[in-house]
């Protein structure tokens, strides 16, 4: 659609999208998730299987077993994940909207699941669930494959990958048809530089990179899978993607919910760590990387590597935090994170933080990277905000105009996921008077909608081998290298103007700061969905 002052308008492209090149079943394996009980699983792991399920894309040889410590039968837990199923019918908030389940697909995926109750910590249940593995995988033919997904708290993450190795569970043969074994490790991957180094240490000493899937959700989303293609899939973008036609880049990721009764975790780790080596950082990644060779895993992690590599470690001038304070989100009255539960009545942790970051290489050398992520902020949304530089204003001598307005091009990733260009146009009228107008692409116009919760193309790549949407040690470590100066200067520096920002505002006045600090001129765009046109 254009919009012009209210006034919307049809933009048509000449071909509509191509039928894409269906991918094709995985081969069979069994998958075991640690942590079967947990939220994760239920609610988004079991129904991304699912949801492969119904469209072909799972083994056909698949067994899926469930690991906790709660003491339960194998009908309990899958009864429990049938009912979470069940729950997400017609709820429009729900992780995954479906109309009604596919009992055909649900009872092909549930019939061979088993359940196996333990403590990760001893060795005899690995033992226990090696003899319930083996007779599975003979029973229905796996072919030895494994995969093993850790759903569970990050300081079993050592312990489980040590335990798997000493039980022989993760073993793997160089042959080109040995099976295959693979480990997939949720974040937080570690909480600073050192403990991120420690773990891949540890757990490099049982299994080769090969082996390990460093997983972050956000790289699931297709629009952010999308950022590649619109990049190096267009002619048109790459000649201006630089710092001779870019003022600034600004990546928000904002949410309306608070600490959702997560105080001692969010207590021991703040916005920062929560949100910003992992999540923003993949998004960053994916905007400001170098084009690949090829689009093989290695050939897109070199250059992701590179990308973190080339990035200035922090200083204190680079940092803004924030943390909420009562106030009104969606129009409804909401309390500060201090009187949140589990929270310390004088907690000094950041639900908010904005950040300034140089990018040292040939491209973006002078170009500010402004990132910011906060919780109960004015609604929820991601976006990519690229802001070109100026045109000249010689050619409107003798006009009223005294300045020319930005050209923006935004990548909306959630919610109505899309991309805007903003450019001017002139008014119509016997003056010279520009008007913003923005041509914006909708993912739902033109794509079906389809059930998804973020993890079914992550799940997917862990069963064929493709490892591009996960990280690698190295890049771990230099997200972590990145922002551990500021980690270390919040962790024993207590602020003193906590809370600095009213639930349902956009952040503190100090990160406006940090943009002006830069160029008066500039601010960070308003934290509000873009109507149907494109346009706040």
């Amino acid at each position: 659609m254009i919009m012009a002052d209210g006034i919307v308008t049809s933009a048509r492209i000449a071909a509509a999208p191509t039928k894409p090149e269906r991918a094709k079943p995985p081969g069979p394996c069994a998958i075991v998730i640690f942590g079967a009980g947990g939220d994760l699983t239920k609610r988004l792991l079991m129904p991304a299987l699912y949801n492969l399920a119904t469209t072909g894309l799972t083994p056909d040889k698949c067994v899926v077993i469930g690991a906790d410590i709660a003491e339960r039968g194998t009908a309990d837990w899958v009864g429990s994940l049938h009912q979470t199923l069940e729950s997400f019918i017609g709820d429009i908030n729900a992780e995954d909207q479906i109309n009604a389940i596919d009992e055909a697909a649900w009872s092909k995926l549930a019939a061979p699941m088993s359940y196996v109750q333990g403590d990760f910590t001893a060795p005899a249940f690995y033992q226990s669930l090696k003899t319930t593995l083996e007779g599975l995988e003979a029973k229905h033919g796996t072919g030895g494959n494994r995969l093993f997904y850790l759903a569970v708290a990050d300081r079993f993450f050592g312990t489980i990958v040590e335990q798997l190795g000493a039980s022989g569970l993760v073993e793997c043969g160089d042959a080109a048809d040995a099976p295959w074994r693979r480990v997939v490790i949720e974040k937080p991957f570690g909480h600073s530089l050192a403990s991120a180094r420690a773990l891949n240490a540890q757990i490099l000493t049982v299994l080769e990179e090969r082996q390990i899937y460093r997983i972050d959700h956000f790289l699931g989303k297709e629009t952010v899978q999308n950022i590649m293609a619109l990049r190096f899939g267009n002619g048109i973008f790459e000649p201006i993607w630089n710092r001779d036609r870019i003022d600034h880049v600004q990546i928000t990721v904002a949410e309306t919910v608070g600490v959702e009764g997560r105080g001692k975790f969010y207590e021991q780790t703040g916005a920062l760590r929560d949100m910003v080596p992992n999540h923003v950082f993949q998004l960053l990644a994916m905007v400001t990387m170098e084009p690949p060779v090829g689009f093989e895993a290695e050939a897109i992690r070199n250059k992701k590597y590179e990308l973190f590599a080339a990035i200035e470690t922090l200083t204190d001038r680079d940092a803004v935090r924030g943390q909420y304070g009562p106030g009104t989100v969606a129009g409804k009255p909401v309390i500060g994170y201090r009187e949140e539960p589990d929270v310390a009545a004088d907690s000094g942790t950041e639900t908010y933080v904005a950040m300034r970051l140089r990018i040292n290489n040939w491209r973006w050398a002078g170009v500010p990277i402004y990132i910011r992520t906060g919780k109960h902020m004015p609604c929820r949304m991601t976006e990519i905000a690229i802001q070109f530089k100026q045109a000249p204003l010689a050619a409107f001598h003798g006009t009223s105009l005294d300045t020319m307005p930005p050209n923006f091009l935004v990548l909306q990733l959630q919610p109505d996921e899309g991309i805007a260009l903003q450019f001017e146009v002139k008014h119509p009228g016997q003056t010279m008077r520009l008007a913003p107008v923005e041509m914006s692409f909708h993912y739902k116009d033109w794509f079906k909608p389809r059930a998804n919760v973020g993890y079914e193309t992550l799940l997917y790549d862990c069963m064929i081998g493709d490892q591009t949407l996960f990280q690698r040690a190295d890049m771990v470590e230099e997200t972590w290298r990145i922002v551990q100066p500021i980690v270390d200067r919040w962790t024993h520096d207590k602020p003193g103007d906590f809370p600095n920002y009213a639930s349902g505002d956009a952040g503190p006045v100090a990160a406006d700061r940090l943009l002006a600090s830069d160029d008066p001129s500039r601010h960070w765009r308003e934290v509000a969905l873009p109507d149907r046109g494109g346009r706040r």
